[in-house]
């Protein structure tokens, strides 16, 4: 009998079971070797779906290819428990061995979990998921002595396999024994995630060559590549060095920092800070490191994480044009595809638009990739596969956080975890980009898990003169003494438009950007809005026509959230920032006189009354920080260096910022009174989940691992509110590609088309989807798996419009 694991779509092909896993095998091996672990990672993929070895599950496609939308679900046959199930029964009986059952706990869970999310190995109810799943027996589990004779048979010897799980218990104790700033846990849940991440990944990139008829893809030469892109950048940094016809010292200073970048990029991999002031040209600096360091140390990829989408689609373009490639840059904003809820085993085999989804390619595996510090943090902590599917793809890199400081402030301790991960055991290479680099120091002394920096780590020498050579602004305070609101605001943004030609007003929330527009609507000069309530494509339109007014000195106004103030090159006469934080601050003034060219410009800062900052509470709290230190500098200008942006105000801001939140930075889940870090990577002797268990049960949880991945993954979001992209219908392109989303197209033209998406998407909280649905603003596309706005809820104006009322013309389906 021939057992068979998928049936191409094109033209009935069979791919057997035996193909199919020797196949995920190999990939998941070469996955795996990036950390040392090949034969744990192989393992993995060589057990994943022993249980398609069945009567019951060749039935199961052989009538489910028939009909692909509409398998069937009744009975459907359970063939992912078997390997893990079979790793539990000849590793994990009898008296404990550690290293065995930690080999069968931490490759079973992958293997069981492999069309879902890893399980807990105990959650809070005090039960294990995992135990009930490798514990079926018949006639929960059917034909598994059978799929167990015809592995054997088939794809491995039982003593070949018994050799093959010895490789992988060596790897483990290899692992485990490398010295580490976590404990034992954590590198168990690292490990855990690392093998899921390698096993998704190489069964869906398997699958996906089976149906699309490939046998392999061509591998790149990294190295030649970048060689090729550092020797392109060095071209036009000599070229912007010839051109600079005003040799002025802050052009001196970019070039000066760009070459210790290249000199640091000989030091050996590890976790760096790069403190280039606001305007210092960071972009190219970090590049001109990345590229050579990548060069020297065999690295992969080179990624930029950065906080917000702004700075993906402006650093993306600068790269492309002097690296001169549009097929080997990727930029990723979010998920257009939600999966956080896929449990799709019972459609596995065949290919239908769900299982498409599932397999376009979406792993990071570019050689240089733009995605922000959410996307980031999700590959390590957040449900769904598409998101872990990513990690393995972060070893062997080059890792820019650029504007580190705004990490999340429950995010610290998972963040500094997760670098800490990838500098032990990914061979990755980790630079931390920051004006205000004190963040840094302030949130290791409140955080329980320290960042493992080591010393001599800053690239850039003599800071404190840097810092002083780069000041173009004054810093004017109307905040301490005086209120705004809308009214007065606009009476005061068409004072200073009468004064110079530019005015750029960076305001705390989407409302009150919105009203302050409309109240200037009138206004005789050119005037733009600017919001996370447009999309990358929209914003990116707008702050081309502000670049070309700005270009030609004309008068212009622009208003927007924070999402313009860090990394977006523009340089306006004036900026008047709403008081936030010291660093947000600082980020606002580096869009005003950017370059220098002008004499010292003002920076006005101002308290806006009419901001609702209730669910925003590391704008207020940061806000009241910053009010007390411009307090301070009102009764005495001798106080903290004598002016808001010193060394020495930041110093201390960052000090009693993060010590009013110190109790967050673990990430507490309150409606469980637990930490994160307690859920996913706790001792058995501090874990109180463990210690109810024998209280209750009267008996030792006979496992190695009692964490909770999946209770941890359920309850993590990087903003407090959990959001889902939703496409828009923005000019032509926008509507066409909403249009073109109908489920028939092939998995590498959805690949395409999916990427592309991400310039005309758009996060959405709970609430206004509901909004949204009530008003009759949203349409459902690829079986509920992506949502798109209607014409009439996007406008040219304001981005997304709740109300459903906007007046674009047409429709678009």
């Amino acid at each position: 009998m021939q057992y068979i694991a998928h049936i191409r779509q094109s033209d009935e092909e069979i791919q057997s079971v035996e193909e199919h896993l020797l196949g995920v095998q190999k990939l998941a091996e070469s996955f795996g070797e990036k950390i040392g672990v090949k034969h744990i990672a192989g393992l993995a993929g060589m057990l994943h779906d022993m249980g398609k070895y069945t009567q019951e599950f060749r039935d199961y496609i052989i009538e489910a290819a028939k009909n692909p939308d509409a398998p069937p679900k009744r009975g459907s046959v359970d063939h992912s428990t078997a390997g893990g199930k079979l790793l539990y029964q000849l590793f994990h009986s009898g008296n404990p061995v550690p290293l065995n059952w930690m080999l069968a706990e931490v490759v079973g869970n992958a293997i069981i979990s492999h069309h879902a999310y890893l399980h807990d190995f105990l959650s809070p109810n005090l039960e294990s998921p995992y135990l009930k799943r490798v514990q079926k027996t018949e006639p929960e589990l059917k034909g598994f002595d059978n799929a167990k004779q015809c592995f054997f048979q088939f794809v491995i010897s039982e003593a070949e396999f018994q050799q093959y799980v010895a490789k992988a218990t060596a790897e483990l104790d290899a692992y485990l024994t490398k010295p580490w700033v976590g404990n034992y846990e954590s590198k168990l849940m690292f490990l855990t995630k690392f093998v899921f991440s390698a096993l998704i990944d190489a069964d869906r990139t398997n699958t996906r060559r089976f149906e699309e008829n490939k046998v392999s893809e061509p591998e790149l030469c990294y190295k030649t590549l970048f060689a090729g892109y550092y020797h392109k950048l060095m071209k036009k940094i000599d070229e912007y060095q010839a051109q600079d016809t005003e040799k002025t010292e802050i052009n001196r200073l970019r070039r000066e920092m760009s070459d210790q970048c290249e000199q640091f990029a000989d030091k050996p991999s590890g976790i760096y800070t790069l403190s280039i002031p606001t305007g210092g040209g960071k972009t190219l600096a970090s590049l001109r490191y990345a590229l050579r360091h990548a060069i020297s140390s065999g690295k992969k990829h080179i990624i930029y994480v950065v906080p917000y989408t702004t700075i993906i689609e402006q650093n993306a373009e600068e790269v492309r044009k002097i690296l001169q490639d549009n097929g080997n840059i990727l930029e990723h904003h979010s998920n257009v595809v939600d999966d956080t809820d896929d449990g799709d085993e019972h459609e596995d085999g065949v290919i239908n638009t769900r299982q498409k989804l599932k397999l376009a390619k979406d792993n990071w595996d570019s050689p240089i990739i733009f995605t922000t510090m959410v996307q980031f943090l999700n590959v390590f902590y957040a449900k769904g596969s598409r998101n872990v599917r990513r990690l393995h793809n972060l070893s062997e890199s080059v890792i820019i956080f650029d504007e580190v400081q705004k990490v999340p402030v429950s995010c610290v301790s998972l963040f500094n975890h997760a670098l800490n991960f990838l500098q032990t055991y990914g061979r990755a290479s980790l630079i931390l980009c920051t004006a205000t680099q004190p963040a840094l120091n302030y949130a290791a002394e409140q955080v329980d898990h320290q960042l493992k920096i080591g010393e001599n780590a800053e690239i850039i020498a003599n800071l404190d003169g840097v810092i002083e050579a780069f000041k173009r602004v004054e810093i004017v305070d109307r905040a301490t003494d005086e209120t705004f609101n809308t009214d007065k605001l606009a009476d005061f943004v068409t004072e200073k438009i009468d004064e110079v030609q530019s005015v750029l007003v960076i305001l705390n929330t989407k409302a009150v950007v919105k009203r302050l527009y409309r109240q200037l609507a009138e206004n005789e000069f050119p005037m733009y809005h600017l919001s996370t309530s447009m999309c990358a494509a929209h914003r990116n339109k707008i702050l081309e026509k502000v670049r070309g007014h700005l270009e030609r000195r004309e008068k212009v106004i622009c208003i927007s959230t924070q999402l313009i103030e860090a990394g977006v090159d523009v340089s306006f006469d004036c900026v008047i920032r709403s008081l936030a934080g010291l660093d947000s601050i600082a980020q606002a003034a580096g869009r005003c006189n950017r370059h220098g060219q002008d004499d010292i410009r003002q920076v006005y800062v101002i308290d806006h009354v009419e901001e609702n900052l209730k669910d925003l509470p590391e704008i207020r709290d940061g806000k009241q920080h910053a009010k007390r230190i411009l307090v301070d500098l009102k009764r005495d200008r001798n106080l903290h260096g004598g002016d808001i942006l010193t060394v020495q105000a930041m110093d201390k801001y960052f000090k009693e910022f993060y010590a009013a939140f110190r109790r967050k930075l673990n990430y507490h889940v309150p409606k469980l009174r637990k930490d994160m870090t307690e859920l996913l990577m706790s001792s058995r002797g501090d874990n109180t989940y463990n210690e109810a268990y024998k209280q209750a049960k009267r008996e030792l949880l006979p496992l190695c691992i009692v964490n909770s991945y999946k209770t941890a993954a359920e309850n993590f979001y990087v903003i407090d509110d959990l959001t889902k992209s939703v496409m828009v219908p923005f000019g032509d392109a926008g509507k066409d590609m909403i249009a073109q989303l109908n489920g028939n197209e092939t998995i590498e033209d959805l690949t395409a088309l999916l990427r592309k998406a991400q310039q005309y998407s758009i996060n959405l909280f709970d609430w206004e989807l509901r909004q949204l649905a009530k008003n009759d603003g949203l349409v459902s596309l690829l079986d509920g798996k992506v949502l798109a706005l209607k014409e009439s809820a996007y406008s040219e104006e304001y981005g997304l419009e709740l109300e459903n009322d906007s007046q674009l013309e047409g429709y678009w389906f």
